[in-house]
């Protein structure tokens, strides 16, 4: 039986050595992704998601190294401490296979966090064990007659005289639903309409009495096929009282809460995805020639590659900023959440189908050398479906909007510096500190001022690092500000009607502005607190390099460029030789085999 453990302690340098440990032992162990002779590499987990599987000697790896123990808080055993260190692990298992990443272990973890959140001493003992013991979990919301309507859903835990529940309907496009010991079932336990009709439960299916749960098919995908996604649907089937979580009533809160923190680090997890992409791209690049020049000399490809590798960071930056609000702004996260979940699948579908342009007639091909690609390609877009999918999040972001322009934007304070330092260390994970709806919005209150700010650092003082990048920079910077202005004008005018699920094609504009402006907040708060050649614990260290290239102005005056052209905003002309800047460093990180995200992580091949 497991019991409760103290967390390691140390300081913020040893904690990153810890981190940056475990990923390179993750890497060492599944090798060279791009090596033939690999038997986990892109050959084999192709060849599997050929056959609709997950590659089992790939899970064998997971299993040894206990990836489970990344989703188990560190008092129950695992090493759970931090949201956006599993986001930086699992990316390792991402970038290899999508399939893998969510079929082995993060589906496990959306189930398990409404145990964190909510459950009984018991029932978080139970999950541990099961976790920890190399055991599955699958979380059922989904019912396809209400889609991302899931108060809605019919599926019933009828309340019984002893203190139990009968279950009863169906549940559909559920991961893992035959391979998981256990289900957590969010169930109809009241007729009456309103937030109270739901609950959760978490069912042993072991517990089960026989012939009263059967499955139904598996759904076929286009993305990531390995995938075990079936339904499953119980007949008056009895389970003990001992199986709620929370309250009676409380499921539609457990859910909204519980969303938080899963629509927060998936999309980070999910980046692993896109740094493939854009390398299975490069080494098309170099290696395939054109009219006796290889294509990286194209100048529409040079330009494609770096976009690429600018949208990650692009992506990282809110990613990053989601992930530590967990921990740093539990009043905020529920629209970070939203934002980042609905924004960064978006751009790095988009992102995809930039490169697919540079492998031309490759893309189509489904192994060899650059197979990787078209498999990422149909994998990515499959993480913004679900119960918290494109429309449930933009959904989750709209009504908060007006709220937020009147009593926030440009009078709140300003995100703290923490939200945007990489390595520092952050407080425990503490779900019962998240709000269901944001009162504040440091993140977008970042933004205030931020031109006038950057104008004075351009000039004089120790923040003086903007060289002959500073004009274009203060320039973007006035352009964001300027626009959230535009948007707290509309917001504040919103029809009460567009803060319903009827909201008008403008509030859902609105909802995607908002996001473009969080990311853009993130990039200049990243840029801002970037020391030169400085780790965790202020000293110099192994990512001193990639430390000194996100202190340079060029990357977030790019990436505020790219944000801004795509809100439509007037652009500032690039000082000469950003270009050929972004591309040696695309080059150069490939060819030492380190990653395209802020982390600059040292990679199996």
């Amino acid at each position: 039986m497991l019991t409760p453990t103290e967390g390691t302690g140390g300081t913020g340098a040893e904690e990153e050595l810890r981190i940056q440990y475990r990923i390179a032992d993750l890497e060492r162990r599944f090798g060279d992704p791009a090596d033939p002779d690999n038997p986990l590499g892109i050959t084999a987990l192709l060849a599997a998601d050929e056959r609709g599987e997950l590659l089992a000697e790939a899970e064998d790896v997971l299993t040894d190294f206990q990836l489970n123990a990344e989703f188990v808080p560190r008092e129950w055993g695992g090493r759970l401490e931090r949201v956006d260190t599993m986001g930086r692990v699992l990316r390792a298992v991402f970038r290899r296979d999508a399939s893998l990443g969510l079929g082995y272990g993060a589906t496990s973890f959306l189930a398990a966090v409404a145990v964190w959140a909510a459950g009984t001493r018991e029932q978080r003992r139970r999950v541990a064990e099961l976790l920890l013991g190399g055991g599955r979990l699958a979380i059922a919301y989904h019912e396809l007659a209400h889609g991302n309507d899931f108060v809605r859903n019919e599926f019933r835990a009828t309340p019984t005289a002893d203190g139990g529940f009968r279950l009863d309907g169906v549940k559909q496009v559920i991961n893992n639903v035959v391979r998981a010991e256990a289900l957590v079932l969010f169930s109809r336990t009241d007729e009456a309409a309103g937030s109270r009709s739901h609950s959760v439960l978490l069912v042993d299916k072991d517990r089960l009495p026989a012939g009263r749960l059967r499955y139904l098919p598996r759904y076929a995908t286009v993305g990531v096929r390995g995938c075990q996604n079936a339904g499953v649907e119980f007949t008056d089937c009895p389970v003990a009282g001992d199986a709620l979580v929370g309250e009676l009533g409380d499921g539609v809160e457990l859910a909204l809460r519980s969303f938080q923190i899963t629509r927060s680090v998936v999309p980070s997890m999910i980046l692993g995805g896109g740094d493939t992409a854009l390398r299975t791209a490069v080494s098309f690049a170099l290696n395939r020639q054109l009219y006796n020049r290889s294509v990286l000399e194209i100048p529409h490809a040079r330009a494609t590659l770096v976009g690429a590798f600018i949208d990650l960071l692009i992506c990282d930056c809110l990613a990053l900023a989601a992930t530590r609000a967990v921990h740093l702004l539990p009043a905020e996260t529920s629209v970070y959440a939203a934002a980042v979940k609905y924004l960064l699948p978006k751009l790095l579908t988009e992102t995809t189908y930039d490169l697919s342009v540079v492998l031309g007639a490759n893309f189509y091909v489904r192994g060899g050398e650059y197979g990787a690609f078209q498999k990422h390609v149909r994998d990515l877009p499959m993480i913004s479906l679900g119960h918290a999918g494109t429309a449930a999040c933009q959904a989750t972001i709209i009504p908060q909007l007006p709220r937020l322009a009147r009593a926030a934007w440009f009078t709140g304070l300003p995100a703290p510096d923490g939200l945007f330092r990489i390595r520092d260390p952050l407080p425990p994970l503490d779900p019962a500190r998240l709000e269901l709806v944001a009162t504040a919005d440091g993140l977008a209150c970042s933004l205030a001022g931020a031109a006038d700010e950057l104008a004075d650092d351009s000039r004089d003082g120790p923040g003086a690092r903007t060289g002959e990048y500073g004009e274009a920079l203060v320039a973007l910077a006035g352009e964001v500000e300027a626009e959230l202005r535009g948007l707290q004008e509309e917001c504040a005018a919103m029809p009460a009607k567009d803060r319903t699920v009827l909201a008008s094609p403008r509030a859902y504009a609105g909802a995607d502005r908002y996001a473009l402006l969080l990311a853009a907040a993130a990039c200049l708060g990243v840029w801002r607190n970037q020391g030169t050649g400085q780790d965790a614990g202020g000293q110099a260290g192994p990512h001193a390099a990639s430390t000194d290239f996100l202190a340079s102005p060029v990357w977030p005056t790019v990436a505020l460029t790219r944000l801004a052209k795509r809100l439509g905003r007037p652009l500032p002309k690039l000082p000469a030789g950003w270009e050929e800047h972004l591309l040696d460093e695309v080059l150069t990180r490939y060819h030492e085999a380190r990653s395209y995200d802020l982390y600059d992580t040292p990679l199996a091949g």
